[in-house]
């Protein structure tokens, strides 16, 4: 599903009118619209008015970080707060201290009037900033490999003449996972892979492989050390969920 632009989920943040289009797919897609409701929480806290009695101005050079990072244009190149901080410097008040309003000239029909579409500059760039906060996150973790912990050489039992790996790799978000790569399907029955402790007496199922190769979740928690052996067995269709005793291919993990 192609998702909506971050400078889209930002507009609607900002109750700003959107295309028939747009508002369908909102209205269709979960994870747009869990975006757009986190967004509008920081508009809303941005809009509201906070005690500002302990608090610093930023310097010129956050707002010149913001500008640099969303690529705004010249028109809003100006520090918005730096009147405000000159004026105070000037007056030996400190940053702190609340402004006292200045008269304003009376502006001519047709003329820009920039300090007031300041506050929704900020709001955007606000707004702008968590979208782009939240993609290098989800960036991150897309495009990061994943680390191999362990891997396993398979080699044939008894009558079978299989052979394979197994690689046990860690994504970033902690998960593990088990890829099974078998160079032939010999299963009478069903395949299905186990991981067992080094002395056969405790084995752990991780699924049914219906083909020559299969990823499978590793239980969070579950001690590799403790079950280091890979094994893929020959299952009869006979509803017992035990191992069969009966081994196509098995191989020790290593890292």
């Amino acid at each position: 599903m192609q998702h909506l632009d971050p400078e889209a989920l930002s507009l609607f943040a900002l109750d700003e009118p959107m295309d028939a289009g747009s508002a369908d797919h909102l209205r269709s897609c979960p994870e747009c619209t869990a975006e757009v409701a986190a967004l509008r929480r920081a508009v809303n806290a941005a809009r509201t008015v906070p005690d500002t009695g302990g608090l610093e101005a930023p310097g010129a050079n956050v707002w010149e970080a913001i500008h640099r990072q969303l690529r705004l244009t010249d028109e809003v190149a100006a520090d918005p707060l730096g009147p405000a901080r000159g004026q105070d410097a000037a007056e030996g008040k400190s940053p702190s201290e609340e402004p006292r309003p200045a008269a304003r000239p009376a502006e001519k029909p047709g003329s820009k009037v920039t300090w007031l579409r300041r506050p929704v500059t900020w709001l955007a760039a606000a707004a702008a900033a968590v979208v782009i906060a939240a993609g290098v996150v989800v960036a991150v973790n897309r495009t990061s490999p994943p680390v191999t912990l362990a891997s396993a050489q398979l080699e044939p039992l008894a009558r079978f003449t299989a052979t394979g790996s197994a690689t046990v790799t860690e994504s970033g978000d902690g998960s593990r996972s088990i890829e099974v790569r078998l160079n032939k399907a010999e299963a009478g029955g069903y395949q299905e892979v186990w991981l067992i402790a080094p002395d056969l007496s405790r084995l752990v199922s991780l699924g049914i492989m219906n083909s020559s190769s299969g990823r499978f979740d590793v239980p969070a928690g579950l001690d590799l050390s403790s079950y280091p052996i890979v094994d893929v067995s020959d299952e009869p269709l006979d509803g017992n969920p035990a191992h069969s005793s009966v081994s196509i291919v098995r191989g020790t993990l290593s890292s």
